[in-house]
């Protein structure tokens, strides 16, 4: 009779590391040349499947614990236990150096922090300065805002603004003369089309009273701003 279901032990596959370290134990026990191949042909009698051998060795060529090289067509693969422990001797190296740096930043960082404290002590003249700092900083935004309500009435805003009336004035104008060229030059080249003519002119809004712009009168900034002190509309 067949043990239950909850009974039978489910084989747990090799992690990443593992499958690694049996594909080198490969190399160390043979120290000899390998195809791919001949890698994924071993690799299931260590637990690895053959799929997945190429995915594990090309993970230890990246990390230089396999070295590889094209010999005419192929590509063979090798590692000997020297070349890995030069390997690992060399990684320890760096780690080592690295964590020495990062000491002695750590110290440096240290003392500009201890630096940095000299004149911040905790001090009743300190409190109070730093209340007249956030006072004056809550002052200065206030003042900011303040400023922004009246940016309409900037000189430079106004003589721009200015300026870009002239344009818009000229430029309807120019407008204008070339709709009076236009309609006269309708008038002489269809006069049979009269009628029709005028009542395409009165639907684009057209009418007898379309004629050009006046010139508007200059107005100074300081007139501006004596009416809106004084309340005028």
């Amino acid at each position: 009779m067949a043990p239950p279901h909850s009974a039978v032990s489910k084989k747990r596959g090799l992690s990443l590391e593992e499958k690694r370290e049996k594909i080198l134990q490969i190399f160390y026990d043979s120290q000899d040349f390998f195809l791919l191949k001949e890698l994924e042909k071993s690799g299931p009698k260590k637990g690895v499947i053959s799929q997945s051998v190429k995915d594990v060795v090309q993970s230890l060529v990246d990390d230089d614990l396999v070295s590889k090289d094209k010999i005419g067509t192929s590509v063979y693969f090798w590692s000997l236990p020297s070349c890995a422990g030069n390997q690992l001797r060399s990684v320890y190296s760096k780690l080592d150096s690295d964590l020495q740096s990062s000491k002695k930043r750590h110290a440096e960082l240290i003392d500009q922090c201890d630096e940095l404290k000299k004149g911040r002590e905790e001090s009743d003249e300190r409190e109070t300065a730093l209340a007249e700092l956030k006072t004056i900083e809550m002052k200065y935004n206030e003042l900011k805002d303040e400023m922004g309500k009246y940016a309409d009435n900037d000189p430079a805003a106004f003589q721009a603004m200015k300026k870009a009336i002239e344009v818009a004035h000229v430029a309807a104008n120019r407008w204008t003369d070339n709709i009076f060229t236009l309609r006269q030059w309708c008038s002489n080249n269809f006069p049979q089309a009269k009628e029709q003519l005028e009542n395409m002119y009165q639907e684009a809004g057209i009418t007898d009273e379309f004629d050009y712009l006046e010139v508007l009168p200059v107005i100074s900034l300081d007139s501006v701003t004596d009416q809106v002190l004084e309340g005028d509309p």
